[in-house]
């Protein structure tokens, strides 16, 4: 143990493989089974498409096919004529029934147009203009190939780097087609850039690419009109945030729509907040005879879900003559699309303002803005302020080859180290319980580093290119705003003494059902296979912000605790009573509640919820009978800051550009684990999807604006093949909040891009490559070392 209270782990064993209980207590800590395997891996999951209820119908969508064009005209009467469609709905149809509609996680702050189905314009291929409603999926499809749209095409504004310059608009109402901008300080005001030893510039971007889940988008929505109840199956983050969505946008109470969510085959931030097709569907469902079911297709899903991570920046850092960082500047800019959801400001300022990282950065400044384009709008995706890893760790290898020093000697001089926290950056963002430079050093300590160089330095002298590359990055998880701010549970002890706890949460893969299971069974002193959990369903389940910005296990853990305390004071009552002893020497261990030190005197769970739900009259004094507390944990951290490293080693052919990754380390300080199994599934995941992002996914489109990768034929997801076993190094740093638990479903996504990236210029650097922009196709390596290869020319 250190003198931080930081604890670098390495894990004991146990015959079935690492389990390390943390002190006072059985499961958290633990490599416990998830509960949900058993259901999922047999093939009994309920996702959306499972549901079927009597008399469903089923909706498709007829979608633009143009990047951008006025809509005259729509004939629906073909479709209309065919035996099993019920109806064709439009926007003059659903539209004027919009109540309200905005989301419950941003406010009613001032936000983009987004229309249920386009109005007067289509502005993106597959934007939603009309509805069909059949009696089955098939039909439903034939019948949009039967409704006739007539269209004005309309330039389009495809390139949101030059969309500022455009004679076009995306939307009438704003101007030069700037979204949202905000900006510091300008790069002038700050004389470093100037006058330090070393300052280096550079333009990076990444490629448009999407979280693309296994589970397409979908719901079922049934309206009932004696009762005027609204009940909807959805494939979502936050059950609750749709409920408050759709009571806004139907004029409905919110105790009158009930949301139901079983499992979820992945959000990513892409469930979090409903979509336009999801406004529609609600909108039609009033008005159908029975409920309507609408299930996208993976073409729809690429086509229509969002994209994220399109984004560019100029970015400057200033050294002093040793390497010590002075300052950075970063001018960023994002393509959002056509109607990007949520309102951008949020994760487009937030990319500026964690842009000098974790580093010791005196002073610098920021401008950014979000740009609208005649594309797919952007939505959240694992890390949505994530470039401002991308730029800064790239930018700084770069910077170090031009001082001809080692990229890892720079961060080491430069990143926050435990002296230094608190610490603020410059732009206000207040760091603390993070340790960047701690999980630096154990990720080159697993790699063995000095070792990798010298192993480089001989296969370079047999013409074969290996490279290493990092990121080291600060990620903000549990916050206390608005939705997010506070979670809540309810735990019922039955009468059989088993326990129930009701949270939010629901299972979109990050397993937020083991996790609960665990921390209730310790809470309450009761074996695991005691406990139950019920998540997901709106008419049940205490009010929560659900899954997304890496919080649902810090705060599950803090509504957990603070409902489970109440119940133990109780039960403490109730044994003492029984026990003649005081309630502050009970202990409950295994179910079973007795006399500290005297074990021989023991009363069981069960027992004691049949005193507290059948024999009333035997309680002690003030304490009310049953079993069953509720209880809401608030926030109180305005941030709980998680921090990781990830080093990427790899081989880089230089006759085709081809990329093969040898090794991919994650040294990762999310806390104290709940459980490290869940904790590395977490991590790989997010890894798996940013080394997608490096090397194969583009969601692109050509010059007029139509999308080229809309199957998995021209989208390129890694598999097992490209991807190397992932190694996990751990660090601990207690957090701020219960357990000292923080976040950890973001950070694989964050950190894997920048590594592999450095890892692939490092390998091309004696060629002269300097890389960029992503992603790293073999088509772009090849043509990057050719051109680098190619002898220069110039007037005499």
């Amino acid at each position: 143990m250190s003198d931080s209270g930081t604890r670098l782990t390495e894990e004991p064993r146990t015959p079935d493989g690492p389990a390390a209980p943390t002190a006072g207590s059985r499961y958290a800590g633990t490599r416990v089974r998830r509960v949900e395997d058993r259901r999922l891996l047999t093939g009994h999951g309920t996702f959306v498409d499972d549901v079927t209820r009597p008399g469903q119908l089923h909706a498709c969508f007829v979608r633009s096919p143009l990047a951008r064009a006025r809509i005259e005209a729509i004939d629906a009467s073909e479709a209309l004529a065919l035996d099993g469609v019920h109806a064709v709905y439009t926007a003059a149809d659903l539209n004027p029934a919009v109540r309200e509609a905005w989301y419950t996680l941003i406010g009613q702050v001032e936000d983009v147009p987004r229309p249920p189905l386009a109005e007067d314009e289509v502005r993106f291929v597959g934007d939603p203009v009309a509805l069909v409603v059949a009696d089955d999926r098939y039909l439903a499809e034939d019948a949009v190939d039967l409704v006739i749209v007539d269209y004005e095409p309309l330039p389009p504004v495809v390139d949101y780097r030059t969309a500022r310059e455009s004679a076009e608009r995306v939307h009438a109402a704003y101007p030069d087609n700037v979204a949202v901008e905000l900006a510091g300080l300008p790069v002038e005001s700050f004389p470093v850039f100037e006058e330090a030893a070393y300052t280096f510039r550079e333009t990076i971007s990444q490629q448009a690419y999407a979280a693309v889940p296994i589970e397409t988008r979908g719901l079922v929505a049934e309206w009932e009109p004696a009762t005027g109840e609204l009940t909807i199956w959805a494939a979502t983050q936050s059950p609750h945030e749709l409920r408050l969505f759709a009571a806004r946008l139907l004029g409905l109470d919110e105790h009158r729509v009930r949301v139901v969510m079983r499992d979820t085959g992945g959000g990513f931030g892409q469930k979090v907040l409903p979509q336009r097709e999801d406004m529609v569907v609600l909108l039609a469902a009033l008005r159908t005879p029975g409920p309507l079911k609408w299930i996208e297709d993976r073409r729809e899903n690429l086509l229509a879900a969002g994209q994220a991570r399109h984004d560019q920046a100029d970015v400057r850092v200033a050294f002093d003559a040793d390497g010590t960082m002075l300052a950075t500047a970063i001018d960023f800019v994002q393509d959002v699309g056509a109607y990007p959801i949520p309102y951008p400001m949020n994760t487009c300022a937030v990319v500026g303002i964690l842009f000098p990282g974790p580093y010791r950065v005196p002073q610098g400044t920021f401008a950014t803005r979000a740009m609208f384009s005649n594309t797919v709008g952007r939505t959240a995706y694992r890390g949505p302020w994530q470039f401002e890893s991308v730029a800064r760790e790239v930018l700084l290898d770069i910077a170090a080859r031009g001082m001809g020093v080692d990229p890892a000697e720079i961060r080491r001089k430069n990143l926050l180290r435990r002296e230094d926290l608190p610490y603020t950056n410059h732009n206000g963002m207040p760091y603390s319980d993070v340790t960047p430079l701690e999980t630096f050093e154990q990720a080159l300590e697993m790699l063995d580093y000095d070792a990798f160089r010298a192993e480089q330095a001989k296969a370079r002298e047999e013409g074969r290119y290996l490279g290493v590359g990092t990121c080291t990055y600060v990620e903000p998880t549990t916050d206390n705003l608005g939705l997010h701010s506070t979670e809540g549970a309810t735990i019922r002890i039955e009468p059989s003494g088993k326990v129930n706890v009701y949270v939010s949460g629901g299972s979109t893969g990050n397993s937020i059902e083991t996790t609960v299971v665990q921390l209730t069974a310790d809470a309450l002193g009761v074996d695991i296979e005691d406990v139950n959990t019920i998540q997901g369903d709106t008419a049940i389940t205490p009010f929560g912000g659900g899954t997304g910005g890496s919080r649902s296990g810090s705060m599950t853990a803090g509504a957990v605790e603070a409902t489970a305390s109440i119940l133990r004071e109780r039960i403490a009552q109730i044994a003492a009573h029984r026990l003649e002893a005081s309630p502050g020497d009970i202990e409950v261990v295994r179910g079973r509640a007795g006399v500290r030190g005297k074990r021989d005197r023991e009363i069981g769970l069960a027992e004691i919820a049949q005193i507290a739900y059948f024999q009333p009259e035997t309680l002690p004094p003030g304490v009310p009978p049953g079993l069953e507390a509720s209880g809401r944990h608030r926030a109180e951290a305005p941030v709980i800051w998680a921090n990781a490293t990830h080093l990427c080693t790899c081989e880089v052919d230089v006759e085709t550009g081809a990329v093969r990754l040898l090794r991919h380390i994650v040294s990762e300080d999310c806390g104290p684990m709940i459980n490290p199994t869940v904790v590395e599934g977490q991590i790989a995941g997010g890894t798996v999807q940013g080394i997608g992002g490096a090397l194969l996914e583009h969601l692109a489109y050509d010059e007029d604006g139509n999308p080229v990768t809309t199957t998995f034929m021209d989208y390129l997801l890694p598999t097992s093949t490209d991807v190397p076993v992932i190694e996990y190094g751990h660090v601990e740093t207690p957090g701020p909040g219960p357990g000292g638990y923080k976040g950890v479903g973001e950070g694989g996504a964050i950190g894997a891009p920048p590594a592999v990236v450095n890892a692939v210029a490092d390998a091309l650097a004696p060629l002269g490559v300097k890389i960029t922009s992503l992603p790293l196709t073999p088509e772009s390596l090849f043509t990057a070392i050719r051109r680098a290869s190619a002898p220069t020319t110039g007037e005499a």
